[in-house]
């Protein structure tokens, strides 16, 4: 897995995308070190006057939003029309998220939103996706879905919690396999036949859903829309 890129770079790319917040907007608040720029950003604009609305992807960033002073709301209560969120790569405008295994909100919240504006460093992009795909599983299931990621011709690796013995488990009480395929030259076939999985909460292959891409550097942003 790439290297993270540097903290000036991920800054640049979070607050070029929050100047696209406007008055009044239902704001998705995403989750990662890149998007937490742009949440602190939303949080000085709040305090400057901006009435907006935030809606979180993870407990990460529903504690953050709390700090930096964002109302908040839950997804099925409003409408959301500009979520911003990072991702762990991105190509043409696909991505690969999940590395904070929060992506099955994550999805929720940018897929309801009228608008998606992704944030990212340098290092998260690349010509095709490549990296593990995060499948969020419930527990029952984790042997039969690794199984069929087998027969789709992926290697499954249950991720690991760093800090305590066993397994990672989501905000949601499930646990998540990390999926090699290697060079994914089709996201939005794959995507398909991960979610008809049974047993499958979630994936993190995120397809035909981004608006822009907001690419941070430490002289700039590069900004594609899509």
């Amino acid at each position: 897995m790439k290297q993270g890129g540097s903290d000036a770079a991920k800054r640049a790319a979070g607050e070029s995308a929050a100047e696209a917040v406007e008055d009044g907007m239902v704001v998705g608040l995403g989750t990662g070190s890149t998007a937490a720029h742009a949440v602190r950003a939303l949080g000085r604009q709040v305090d400057a006057g901006l009435d907006i609305v935030g809606v979180p992807t993870s407990f990460q960033s529903r504690e953050l939003a709390r700090e930096a002073g964002v109302p908040l709301a839950e997804p099925d209560e409003v409408r959301v029309d500009l979520a911003i969120d990072g991702a762990d790569e991105v190509a043409g405008g696909d991505l690969i998220k999940g590395g904070g295994a929060a992506h099955a909100r994550e999805k929720i919240v940018d897929a309801s939103a009228d608008r998606l504006l992704v944030v990212a460093d340098p290092t998260k992009t690349a010509e095709t996706l490549s990296q593990p795909v995060p499948v969020e599983v419930l527990s029952a299931a984790r042997t039969t879905v690794a199984a069929s990621v087998r027969d789709l011709g992926g290697e499954p690796t249950l991720r690991q919690a760093e800090r305590k013995d066993g397994p990672v488990v989501t905000d949601n009480g499930h646990l998540v396999l990390d999926c090699a395929f290697g060079d994914i030259d089709d996201p939005a076939a794959l995507a398909g036949e991960l979610a008809a999985l049974p047993g499958v909460v979630e994936h993190g292959l995120f397809v035909g859903l981004a608006d822009e891409v907001h690419v941070g550097r430490e002289d700039g942003v590069t900004v594609e829309r899509l």
